[in-house]
């Protein structure tokens, strides 16, 4: 099949398959920054493409997990999209204390059982697979709910995810998610200023 051809650019190998995965990719994470709903589209399209790459490099769990990101991202989707009894669309927000203890707590039970099941029944990197994607879980429930936080998730997944993807060889998808990492710095940041100025605007209006 053409798409899984290996093409050489620059030093090293990949296919058309991945360098299109790649691509919507990170134009999904960039429009992510700019909080601009072009996010879900662009990152249903790169999810499918994952689904089938992941499976033919044995990253179960990722393969998995971007099932997940499918259905997520048309929740988000709508999310975004909808407005509140105040006829505003819902606005960046920080997770409460609990909320920061139950997603913990979350990503420590989807690792222990992605990590059995891994180890049990296929023939994967259990370990890094499944931290990986028990982070990215909880991450993607966040960014749909516009909560800052899924950022701090992202950027410790896609950090990992360097070396992983980089290990399988896929090394474009490995530079993707070293870009990732910076965009999802970035996105915190510009995240956080939008969070103050929505914050100081809520004081603002209380006051009149």
């Amino acid at each position: 099949m053409f798409l899984n051809y290996m093409i050489q650019v620059g030093p090293v190998q990949t296919t058309p398959v991945e360098l299109i995965a790649v691509f919507f990719g990170l134009v999904c994470v960039w429009s992510m920054k700019k909080e601009s709903i072009l996010a879900f589209p662009f990152g249903i399209i790169n999810v499918l493409i994952y689904v089938y790459i992941c499976f033919t490099a044995k990253l179960y769990a990722y393969a998995g997990i971007n099932i997940f990101y499918f259905v997520m991202s048309v929740y988000g989707w709508y999310n975004w999209l909808r407005k509140g009894d105040n006829e505003e669309k819902i606005r960046i927000t920080e997770c409460s204390k609990k909320e920061r203890i139950w997603n913990s707590i979350a990503i420590l039970v989807f690792f222990i059982v992605l990590w059995i099941l891994l180890k049990m029944s296929t023939d994967s990197a259990p370990i890094w697979d499944a931290i990986t994607t028990a982070i990215y879980i909880i991450g993607m429930w966040l960014l749909a709910r516009k909560k800052i936080e899924n950022w701090i998730l992202w950027i410790a997944g896609d950090f990992i995810s360097i070396f992983l993807f980089a290990y399988e060889k896929l090394y474009f998808s490995s530079f993707q998610f070293l870009v990732f990492t910076i965009i999802a710095v970035l996105g915190y940041l510009e995240w956080k200023t939008k969070l103050i100025q929505n914050s100081e605007g809520g004081i603002q209006k209380s006051e009149l």
